[in-house]
């Protein structure tokens, strides 16, 4: 399927997987409520989250932790994930080797739970404008295999970068550890108050992925990833010069839904 339209459409898919967050809680046999446990631990990674008027919202507050001291300073998340895999304690094996000493900390059993390949993923979620918020959504390799690591970035919001009728989103593909690929990622500007809720959408081909806003192309990137993937949910507080800004919190990510349309 190849396609130069400048909108998303959908008219080549079926829809396989629709998120609505439409129970009191998270299905298990989609998501993971941890962050890279294994270079941490399950305590100290869990997810804050609610699900409730069919939003996920998930949360950083006062007393929320830093995930990894040892390999992360004071970084704040909380997030879901599809997957995870990790070899043994001590090992360096595991997803998302962000940094360079990495060694696991905790094991984890295998867990293979929504792993799209080709098609079209989309999300709708809200920003957060405040200079310590990050907001993404970053489908990863599933890295079973170490080379299959590559990200498809579907957005990654600065709120530092959110203004009150436009801000940048970041889209594209960061290859991590995967020498097949090369780095194309880019921010956009996007118009319109990005803490409303806003459609952000990878159409994710063999040959190339092409990237939305609310239907809308503004990036194609000639390049694909041939392996699946898990996605990646998440909003952070990171750290700055200042002290942490206590009143602004907590930080509520909102996420009326997540899709997947698979090729027919």
């Amino acid at each position: 399927m190849t396609t130069d339209a400048t909108t998303l459409d959908l008219s080549g898919y079926v829809l396989a997987v629709d998120e609505q967050f439409d129970g009191d809680d998270l299905a298990d046999t989609r998501w993971f409520p941890h962050y890279l446990p294994h270079w941490s631990s399950r305590a100290a990674t869990r997810a804050r989250y609610e699900v409730s008027d069919g939003t996920l919202k998930l949360r950083i507050d006062r007393d929320t932790e830093p995930w990894s001291p040892e390999y992360d300073g004071d970084v704040r998340v909380s997030h879901l994930q599809t997957g995870q895999f990790s070899g043994p304690l001590g090992s360096p094996v595991g997803q998302h080797r962000f940094r360079s000493g990495l060694l696991v900390r905790e094991e984890q059993d295998e867990e293979r739970l929504w792993l799209p390949h080709h098609g079209v993923i989309e999300a709708r979620v809200r920003a957060i404008r405040h200079p310590s918020a990050m907001v993404a959504l970053w489908p990863v390799g599933f890295e079973d295999e170490a080379v299959n690591c590559g990200e498809i970035c579907i957005f990654e919001i600065f709120g530092s970068e959110v203004g009150e009728d436009s801000g940048l989103v970041g889209v594209g593909v960061k290859p991590q550890h995967d020498p097949r690929l090369v780095m194309d990622f880019e921010k956009v500007r996007v118009d319109g108050d990005l803490t409303a809720f806003h459609d952000y959408a990878v159409e994710w081909l063999p040959e190339r992925l092409r990237f939305f806003v609310e239907g809308r192309l503004v990036k194609t990137v000639e390049q694909s990833i041939a392996y699946p993937v898990q996605l990646m949910l998440d909003v952070y507080e990171l750290p700055t010069d200042a002290p942490r800004d206590l009143d602004a919190l907590p930080f509520v990510f909102e996420v009326a839904h997540v899709r997947e349309y698979r090729p027919r």
